[in-house]
Parts: C-alpha cells; structure tokens; sequence
C-alpha cells in the first residue's frame, strides 16, 4: 500500500508540474518576444540580452491602449460591483426562502447558464438599436451582468446553504436587526470567499469580453482592450515583438487579480459549487 501511495503521490506531482508547464511557457515565451527589439530574430526560447520597453511604449500609443484600457476597466468594475450586490442578494433570498417559486426561480436560472450568450444576438441587437444604446458603455455592462448572473446566484446560493449556519442570522433577528440588516451586517462579510471566485471569474470574462464588444461597440472611442488589440494584431502581424507587448499589457491586470485573490479561490469555489 504504501509502495501504491507513493507511485500516485509521484503520478500526482508529475501531472501538476506538467499542467504548470503548459500554463507558464507560453506565458514565458510571450515574454521574451515583448522584450525584443525590431530585427532582433533570436530564439524565442532566450531572454535578450539587453532591457528594452519600447515594444510597450509603441503598443500602447499605436494601439491606442490608454482608451481601450479605460473603457473596459469602467465596463468590468461597474459589471462585477453589479453582479456581487445583485447576485448576492438574490441568492440569499433564494437559499433561505424555500418555497415552491424560490425553487422553480433557482432551477431557471441554472437552465440558463446553459445556454450560449449569442443565440440572443439578434433580437439583442434590434433591442439595444431601439433603445438607442449602441456604442455607450452601459449596453456592455448590462449584456456581462445579463450573462453571468446565473453562474452568479447559483455559486453564492450554494455557499449560503453550505457554509452559512442560520443560527446565525436567528441571533441577530433576535437583536432586532432587519432582513437587509441581517444580510449586510451578518451574511455578506463572511460570503468574502466566494465573493473573491466570482469577482475573479467575472472579471476575467468581462475582461476578455469579445462577442459582444465587437457588435455593440463599433466606435473607435468606445473599444475595448480586446477590440482594439484585435485590429492592430491585424496591422502588425509581421511585428511579433509589438503584439507580444500589446497582449501582455492586456493581460496583465487580471494576472495580478488573480494573484491577490487567489487563497479565497479555491475555497469559494468548492463551497459554492455545493448542490444545496
């Protein structure tokens, strides 16, 4: 047995080591390609010996990064503040209001978590031109909360059930406190583990945001990171070192997200896949 453990103690640690390598090579790669001048044709596989940023300098004033940035920085806040308060919220009423149209609401909203975001593009489309909100930032915001509001409400549904005690919330009835009381005073500041899961998954969604940015925001002013980074791929495909630093810039902020979430991420995430 103990020979049997060890091999899979091995086995295990391999495949870990080799899942990070796929992850962390390309990442590696993309790195020394950004740091390289024009005409430098070393391998991609060596660091340069020499320290240059003008890649990024170019990427950012030629790509015209700086309003790219900005656009989807607004739209990705505003969209995840509004999925935490609205999810959380809605999902609470759903884990602690057992009644027959609480259950057959949470069944609709985990039915639809199945469905493809762009099989309504087209009367989504006919309704954003109707209401006058092509190329506004608010159409984009209201499409990312649209489509991952119910992955939202089913992982903060199933931490409430799991790890939630309700004596809890009894106590502090009990002290006078109001449902929105017990909510923001008791639940939400221990629900900070899956917060910070659905604060990453969403932001990384709405950050890599395509499909939708493409149609509803047509203007050069209104593009995202992904829209803007698109079209100058598409003028500098010979300039490897250019677009290598344009995607790393892009990249870069939900690395450093990730990175200082990441000890609630696992933890929400199991908890809140949890069927209750």
């Amino acid at each position: 047995m103990n020979q049997i453990s060890k091999r899979a103690k091995w086995l295990s640690t391999g495949a870990a080591l080799l899942i990070t390598l796929c992850h962390v090579v390309p990442y590696y790669i993309l790195i020394t390609t950004s740091l390289k001048r024009a005409g430098d044709f070393s391998s991609k596989w060596l660091l340069p010996d020499y320290f240059s940023l003008e890649n990024f300098t170019l990427a950012w004033e030629e790509a015209n990064l700086s309003t790219a940035f900005m656009n989807t920085f607004i739209i990705t806040i505003a969209a995840a503040a509004m999925l935490i308060i609205f999810g959380s919220l809605a999902a609470y009423a759903l884990a602690r209001r057992q009644t027959k149209l609480n259950k057959y609401i949470y069944m609709l909203f985990v039915a639809v978590m199945v469905i493809p975001p762009l099989t309504a593009l087209v009367p989504l489309y006919q309704l954003v031109v109707d209401a006058g909100l092509m190329n506004t930032r608010l159409v984009a915001i209201l499409n990312n909360v649209a489509a991952f509001l119910p992955l939202t409400i089913f992982l903060y549904a199933g931490f409430i059930r799991s790890t939630i005690p309700k004596e809890l919330e009894e106590a502090a009835r009990m002290d006078g406190a109001s449902t929105i009381g017990v909510f923001f005073r008791v639940v939400f500041p221990l629900l900070k583990p899956i917060t910070a899961t659905v604060l990453i998954l969403s932001c990384v969604y709405i950050w890599n945001d395509y499909q939708f940015a493409i149609f509803f925001l047509q203007d050069s002013d209104m593009h995202t990171l992904t829209v803007a980074l698109s079209s100058f791929f598409g003028q500098n495909t010979s300039q490897l070192g250019l677009v290598g630093a344009a995607a790393l810039i892009a990249s870069l902020p939900m690395v450093i997200l990730f990175l200082l979430l990441q000890r609630f991420f696992i933890e929400g995430l199991a908890a809140g896949s949890v069927k209750g």
